[in-house]
């Protein structure tokens, strides 16, 4: 794709992100027009206080204060999820790969389950603890499946598969006897582990933005290697890359954006699986344009599926990841069909 192609795409997406942000901030229980959305906005983020003058101060607080910030955490997680999508799928080589394949968001759900059993066990506001226990078990998990993975210093691809069901399916089982023990505050462990936005506001951006950053630095980093790595392991390495090495550094970074984003909005599935196929077909396997471009989409993605999310049955919500469970539980039942079908061939 030339530089100018490349540059066009990535203008479109950012456009049609920004559309997004500003038409899902201004749906909800209370219809606000776009343009006074658009206003409110532009008008907190440049100090320009003129542009709100007839503007109802109801009206800039539910803006500014509750829909906002929601829709841009929905962006951050949303680029975050696709991102390790892709960075999985490069990686292990397998476009059955996505964020919760190799246990860490099962970590991540593990440790705010128990933060929520904590805080009912000793009656400790432990609320704001959740996503610090959320990505403390993240990295736990991660640790786990690494060393179970590992032969002779070395990661295969296959072992890590099956060394992240393993670890997966026992926190599971944790998760299952915490909700148990829980009893009554068994629903609040339900609505975090079907993942959702509701009551998120901007200091939870801060915890997602610097790791998405951070993560995306890294993988972009090594897009070359990626696209080396597609070739086979053995072929990479005859063509210099430190296999090993840059497997350690993918799955870390890849574990840390998703840690970061369940650890705020509970276990959102599909997201990193069906974005970066989908973004491939259009651009192609090259990670260089590929990675910004799932970011953009998959950024976009959740926003929408956000909105419906809190539409469909209002004034009642529904969890965010039901939402993307019913579109992505097709996609991988196609993209596993398609996989069967090129085994027999």
């Amino acid at each position: 794709m030339s530089r100018k192609r490349k540059l066009l795409l990535y203008t479109l997406l950012l456009v049609v992100l920004i559309i997004s942000v500003v038409a899902a901030t201004a749906i909800g229980a209370v219809a606000i027009p776009p343009s006074e959305t658009l206003r409110v906005i532009v008008s907190r983020l440049t100090n320009w206080e003129q542009l709100t003058q007839n503007i109802p101060e109801t009206t800039v607080a539910i803006i500014w204060n509750l829909r906002l910030p929601r829709v841009i955490l929905g962006a951050l997680i949303g680029s975050s999820l696709a991102l390790a999508g892709v960075g999985f799928q490069g990686l292990l080589r397998n476009p059955l790969a996505d964020p919760f394949t190799i246990g860490v968001s099962s970590g991540a759900a593990t440790g705010a389950a128990l933060a929520m059993f904590l805080r009912q066990l000793t009656g400790l506001n432990f609320t704001h603890m959740i996503p610090v226990f959320a990505f403390i078990g993240a990295f736990i998990a991660l640790f786990f499946v690494f060393n179970l993975a590992k032969i002779g210093g070395q990661v295969p691809v296959v072992t890590l598969l099956l060394a992240g069901v393993v670890v997966s399916s026992f926190l599971s089982a944790v998760i299952s006897l915490l909700m148990v023990l829980a009893g009554e505050d068994m629903q609040g462990i339900f609505f975090w582990l079907s993942g959702g936005l509701v009551m998120r506001s901007w200091p939870q951006l801060w915890f997602v933005a610097p790791y998405l950053v951070i993560g995306f630095l890294i993988l972009i980093s090594y897009a070359r290697d990626l696209n080396v790595l597609l070739l086979g392991e053995e072929t990479a390495m005859n063509l210099g890359v430190n296999v090993e090495q840059t497997k350690k550094i993918l799955l870390v970074a890849a574990s840390l954006i998703t840690a970061a984003a369940v650890s705020v909005s509970g276990m959102i599935g599909f997201v990193g699986l069906i974005i970066p196929h989908a973004v491939r077909l259009v651009t192609g396997p090259d990670h260089r344009i590929l990675l910004p471009t799932s970011a953009l989409v998959g950024a976009s993605f959740l926003v929408w599926a956000d909105v419906v999310a809190r539409t469909v049955l209002s004034p009642q919500e529904i969890p965010v990841g039901i939402i993307t469970a019913f579109v992505g539980a097709p996609f991988f039942i196609y993209l596993l069909r398609k996989k069967k079908k090129e085994i027999r061939l």
